[in-house]
């Protein structure tokens, strides 16, 4: 199964801001910089983010966005439930559908696929110390610029 950008940047989107300190905002700008996607995709996941309650953003020179609760919290299964279309195929106005088994095998492989992301949390993936290194060097570059 292939995520639609959306889905995966959203995943990139907090698995950066469950690197940061908690107490610590990002921006828009400084997650799609890092991730080199245009500003305006970045803010349709984080509004879809924050509509989804995984995420906190507050306006003004102080504002940023940050996770809402702790990544410990935060399923990869959820993020991917709420971010991702999963209907797989169109059989509704398809010839074959009354005799055709398709439609049910990518079902028990989509709930098969959902129940792998279940097991992890976002701190799963995002407590890497690599993980905060690259962050760290990224955004130390960025600043030189």
């Amino acid at each position: 199964m292939q995520l639609t950008s959306f889905t995966d940047y959203g995943l990139r989107a907090l698995i950066f801001m469950a690197s940061l300190p908690a107490d610590k905002m990002t921006t828009i700008t400084e997650v799609s910089e890092l991730y080199a996607i245009s500003r305006h995709h970045m803010v349709k996941i984080v509004h879809k983010l924050n509509q989804e309650a995984f995420i906190k953003s507050s306006r003004g020179k102080q504002g940023g966005i940050r996770l809402a609760r702790p990544a410990e919290s935060i399923n990869i299964g959820d993020v991917v439930r709420r971010l991702e279309p999963l209907q797989l195929v169109d059989c509704d106005h398809c010839l074959i559908t009354p005799s055709c088994h398709l439609k049910r095998i990518l079902a028990q492989a989509m709930k098969e696929f959902l129940a792998e992301l279940d097991k992890y949390t976002l701190a799963d993936i995002a407590n890497d110390g690599n993980l905060k290194r690259i962050f760290n060097a990224e955004i130390s570059v960025e600043n030189l610029h």
